[in-house]
């Protein structure tokens, strides 16, 4: 079976999972690479082509061992018309629990046919210089390990003739999947004497949740607590200090921090 172009497809909001899904499709050394980008907020709205013929890579970071709802909301509204599909996850070195299996079931409910996922740790979203939770990473390990997982799906794909010759995929997860928990009040807060209202943390946030008219304000309700802000901000005004999020960076930091490696299923 050949797949030529390669569509990637994710929600991404620190760009860590779509590094991951890049390498992933240069392992696969299809003659194209595609780019569907679900984390802006105009892809809840904006039409979406039907898949043919393609191998698509879906992806998304793991938030408390569940896929992000939005990000969730978003890839549901693709149409997979039998693709195949490769589910991918990124999580901050502690757990993915019921991710991958989520996205998998995701992905068949969308009419995607998924022949292989993987689990990839990034940098937590609360990652610090004085908490670190998996700084750095992924790294060229990972990366590597990332282009070697994609040549293995090319050379699986190659020896049918059809989808239908392979056997279903199993990966990790129970379900019902574990409960969500949606962040409440603990949204990133702007220092307004070191902002200078470039709007970078407005243009990053993918639920629309920033808004400035004088001042910069949240919507803690929109708020995912994905820390894309902050990432983006160019003079650190735009923190996560609320006392639930310190408290939660330093449980990680202390207790997950032997690393993780990554886990791939064929």
């Amino acid at each position: 079976m050949n797949t030529n172009t390669t569509k990637l497809i994710y929600f991404s909001p620190t760009g860590t999972t779509k590094s991951i899904l890049e390498r992933i499709a240069q392992g696969l050394q299809g003659e194209r690479t595609e780019h569907l980008d679900m984390t802006p907020p105009d892809a809840n709205t904006r039409a979406l082509a039907e898949t043919h013929d393609e191998l698509v890579i879906l992806g998304s970071p793991v938030y408390g061992g569940r896929l992000p709802p939005d990000a969730a909301q978003r890839l549901r509204r693709l149409k997979g018309s039998g693709s195949p599909a490769v589910v991918v996850v990124v999580y901050g070195n502690r757990e993915y629990e019921d991710a991958l299996l989520e996205l998998s079931d995701l992905a068949a409910e969308a009419g995607f046919i998924p022949v292989a996922g993987g689990a990839f740790i990034g940098e937590h979203s609360f990652d610090s210089k004085a908490m670190p939770i998996a700084s750095g990473r992924p790294d060229e390990q990972d990366l590597k390990k990332a282009e070697e997982f994609g040549r293995a799906i090319r050379q699986k794909i190659a020896g049918v003739n059809t989808l239908g010759e392979m056997a279903p995929l199993n990966v990790p997860g129970d379900f019902p999947y574990k409960e969500w928990h949606k962040w409440q009040d603990v949204s990133p807060i702007t220092r307004e004497d070191t902002c200078i209202r470039c709007k970078s943390c407005i243009a990053a946030c993918p639920t629309a949740a920033i808004t400035m008219n004088g001042t910069l304000t949240t919507d803690t309700d929109v708020c995912i607590v994905c820390c894309a802000c902050v990432r983006a901000c160019p003079t650190g005004a735009r923190v996560a200090e609320h006392p639930r999020i310190k408290k939660i960076q330093e449980w990680l930091s202390t207790n997950y921090r032997a690393r993780k490696e990554p886990e791939t299923f064929l």
